[in-house]
């Protein structure tokens, strides 16, 4: 299975529009959240990407909520918008959880969580799946530009217990691009260029 991975678009059309081109070589799409701008634009960039038909798995960031996001998406067929909830394609489970983790200072505005609450809907997620989250886990691809670690706790427990085949984030854009690993774990922040990952069949 091929994969694209994404994140941190930020209303970026002309960085949705080079995504759609490259979709026809993949056989399932990972958008790991922040499609707007401060709870706006969040359908620019969907309504671009919105015309591909492989399977496209969303979670939010911490620039729109759960909500926002889906609704963005109702008209688009093959979008998943995952949030403490699993799906399967092709035989693989994705797991996935949405909004900044832990809280972040920017305010109401923000689409943000607790570890509290990240521990709980992180607590179904099945072992030897996809783990798809905004915030990266902590110690991995977290470190922001000021040098410090902002990753959730919570996530990095979840991989530790379940053993993802990988996992994928975005939300610290200082991070984007890179991959680390948590035990056997690929963890990848994969920023708005687009990462290609593969599954081996």
């Amino acid at each position: 299975m091929k994969l694209l991975l994404f994140s941190d678009l930020h209303a970026d059309i002309a960085a949705a529009k080079e995504l759609l081109r490259r979709s026809e070589s993949f056989d399932v799409l990972i958008g790991a959240g922040d499609f707007g701008n401060m709870r706006r634009q969040v359908r620019d960039c969907i309504t671009v990407l919105r015309t591909c038909d492989k399977p496209t798995i969303l979670v939010a960031g911490n620039n729109e909520s759960v909500e926002e996001l889906r609704e963005a998406c109702h008209d688009w067929p093959a979008a998943i918008v995952l949030h403490g909830t699993s799906t399967t394609v092709q035989g693989v489970t994705f797991f996935g959880v949405g909004g900044g983790i832990p809280v972040t200072p920017f305010g109401n505005w923000s689409y943000d969580f607790s570890e509290v609450q990240a521990t709980e809907w992180l607590k179904d997620m099945p072992t030897g799946g996809v783990l798809v989250t905004h915030s990266p886990p902590k110690g991995a691809v977290d470190i922001a530009s000021n040098g410090k670690s902002l990753g959730s706790t919570a996530i990095r427990d979840a991989i530790v217990r379940t053993q993802p085949v990988f996992a994928v984030c975005g939300h610290i854009h200082a991070s984007a691009g890179k991959c680390e690993m948590i035990g056997s774990t690929s963890v990848i922040n994969a920023g708005p260029n687009g990462i290609e990952w593969e599954i081996p069949s």
